[in-house]
């Protein structure tokens, strides 16, 4: 299916037109019918031979309605400019072409109607004029078409014209996520609250979990919605792949909990923002504080804050589902033909604190605005990251990227995989150098300790999580071992306590059971803190509680104990040790705990003997 949108002065034929292509009547209520004037939006749709289905959004022409125009036209890929031969160009005729360029729509199609009452080249002519000047420049330089939806003149050729058109627009991803902007709500017998509106991208199944964004509070997640059934084109559907015109029936809803300028989204895929960083296309400067901002189906009042140039900050009365380079239009309401366009940058921009920092940031977002002119998706990317700093994998969806983009084959040097994130090449030299200063201060204030815990590492430098910080620890050379990192080759130092250390080093090297008992180590100054750090360093091994030998004694002790009759009891084992019950009984225990020794009964034990090779 195709959605084009119509556009045009107020009683030049749109909805005539629409009537006459599909044989469906656009007006829905009977004040319209009986005024012979488009309120509010309309849809009908047909089926041309060599494209399929086409949708048409009939918007009204009127300047009352403009806000209703708007709603209709925000969705929509293409347009259908309609002026008519014996009126010509007219103000809401501009003011919507105004609409369309502010949008950047560039499909289009030049639609001169009531070709029966007056010669439609003049109209045509100056329309074309026009058009090339702006957004849909490309229209201008095809054929046009002038009808008469009356007599039929022309109809067949704006079918095929139509064709063409439809033919020329993109494809959007059906893997994309929704936002459907919903235009009308209201409810049916025995089905409940129905949505409409247009499907730019992605897919709805029936069945599917959606959020349902109402602008409660900003960063809200919504409400959660169910689809119980969905139509297209007047048929249901178990499913509607985007662009389409598409109804879903929304399980469990009150038709007043919905209204236009919602949106269904595809949960937890996209941000709520009420504050957003925008390029505009005239000077910030030239609009007033107070404007309409418009976007979808939307319509939310917002507080515009000059930055420099064309760069501003808008607040927004409302949350909206945003993203960087979406189009929208800011109007000043109540004045004719007053509105501009406007590009999202930035959907979660810095806070601005310091004097000078607006003018710092606009200066940026119009920088970017040149080197983003024509980049690629992965150059927007890492523009992103480096604008950030950094970039987890669900924020880059959130806004709308692939983070797969920037692949660990990379060729951008500016960019930095490390787990789930994306880190800019300053932001992890910023990170390694904090890393190598609070592992070496870490080092320098506790020599008995000098290893940085990971979760304080994580803290001091500020990464996202421990994968990250095991990443960046390697890259600046450091080793992790135990949860702690630290320079290569670093160990807990006794200092003065060294001497009391070797000792004790070289009692158990001659008597290797002859574990040294509290008071004794006090007296040679290893305090609990040295302690255990010749634990941490390799030259003891602690036995149970208090029981200090060295890392060879439990083998020592296996190769005398597999000497003894088995089973042997603990007082045999302690003989055959030359030490104390006070050594052998925690001796004999870790033995156990390590599958060495087996205990059979309160007094017994044996050497467990490794199982034979069978024939062996």
């Amino acid at each position: 299916m195709h959605v084009l949108a119509t556009a045009g002065h107020v009683d030049h034929g749109k909805s005539t037109l629409v009537r006459a292509l599909t044989g469906m009547e656009p007006d829905r209520w009977a004040q319209e019918r009986a005024r012979g004037l488009t309120i509010d939006l309309g849809y009908v749709w047909t089926r041309l031979e060599g494209t399929g289905d086409v949708a048409f959004v009939d918007v009204p022409g009127h300047r009352r309605f403009i806000g209703n125009m708007l709603a209709g036209l925000g969705p929509s890929p293409a347009v259908l400019l309609v002026v008519a031969a014996d009126e010509g160009w007219r103000a809401q005729t501009e003011e919507h072409l105004r609409a369309v360029e502010a949008l950047r729509v560039r499909h289009g199609l030049l639609v001169v109607t009531r070709a029966d009452l007056a010669d439609p080249g003049p109209a045509l002519a100056a329309a074309r004029e026009r058009v090339a000047r702006g957004s849909l420049a490309p229209a201008a330089r095809t054929p046009g078409v002038c009808v008469s939806a009356v007599t039929g003149q022309g109809m067949d050729d704006l079918r095929r014209a139509i064709t063409r058109l439809c033919l020329s627009l993109p494809t959007p991803s059906p893997e994309a996520r929704v936002r459907l902007w919903v235009d009308r709500a209201f409810t049916v017998r025995g089905s409940g609250t129905v949505v409409t509106g247009t499907l730019e991208a992605g897919r709805v199944s029936v069945g599917d979990t959606l959020t349902l964004a109402h602008g409660t509070a900003a960063g809200t997640a919504g409400t959660t919605v169910t689809v119980r059934g969905l139509q297209s084109l007047g048929r249901d559907r178990p499913e509607v792949t985007a662009p389409a015109r598409v109804a879903v029936n929304l399980r469990g809803l009150p038709v007043e909990s919905v209204a236009r300028g919602d949106a269904l989204l595809t949960a937890g895929a996209w941000p709520l923002t009420d504050l957003l960083d925008a390029r505009l296309d005239v000077p910030a400067e030239e609009l007033p504080q107070h404007l309409t901002l418009h976007v979808g189906s939307s319509a939310a009042p917002v507080r515009l804050r000059p930055l420099a140039g064309r760069a501003a900050r808008l607040s927004l009365a409302r949350p909206l589902p945003l993203q960087a380079a979406d189009r929208a239009i800011l109007r000043r309401p109540g004045v004719e033909g007053a509105l501009t366009g406007m590009v999202v940058a930035d959907v979660a921009p810095p806070p601005l604190e310091r004097r000078g920092e607006g003018a710092r940031r606009g200066d940026r977002l119009l920088h970017e605005e040149r080197l983003l002119a024509s980049a690629s998706p992965a150059r927007r990317l890492a523009t992103e990251v480096d604008r950030r700093g950094r970039l987890s994998r669900q924020e880059a969806r959130l806004l709308g990227l692939d983070a797969d983009l920037l692949g660990p084959k990379t060729p951008d040097t500016e960019v930095v995989r490390a787990g789930e994130h994306l880190v800019s090449r300053a932001v992890w030299r910023r990170w390694q150098e904090e890393l190598l200063a609070a592992v070496d201060e870490r080092a320098a204030a506790e020599p008995l300790d000098p290893l940085l815990p990971l979760g304080a590492a994580r803290d001091r430098v500020g990464v996202p999580d421990l994968a990250v910080l095991e990443t960046l620890s390697a890259a600046a050379g450091l080793e992790v071992a135990g949860g702690r990192v630290g320079r290569p080759g670093v160990r807990p130092s006794l200092g003065e306590a060294q001497r009391g250390l070797d000792l004790v080093l070289g009692r158990l090297a001659r008597e290797p059971f002859a574990a040294p008992e509290a008071h004794e180590l006090r007296d040679l100054g290893l305090g609990p803190r040295q302690v255990a750090a010749a634990v941490a360093t390799g030259q003891l091994v602690r036995i149970g509680d208090d029981v200090l030998l060295l890392p060879r004694g439990p083998a020592l002790a296996m190769s005398v104990l597999a000497g003894l009759p088995q089973p042997f009891t603990t007082s045999q084992a302690r003989q055959a040790l030359r030490t104390t019950r006070r050594v052998a009984v925690p001796l004999l225990e870790h033995l156990d705990a390590r599958g060495w020794t087996r205990r059979l009964d309160a007094g017994h034990r044996e050497v467990v003997r490794p199982a034979r090779a069978p024939g062996g």
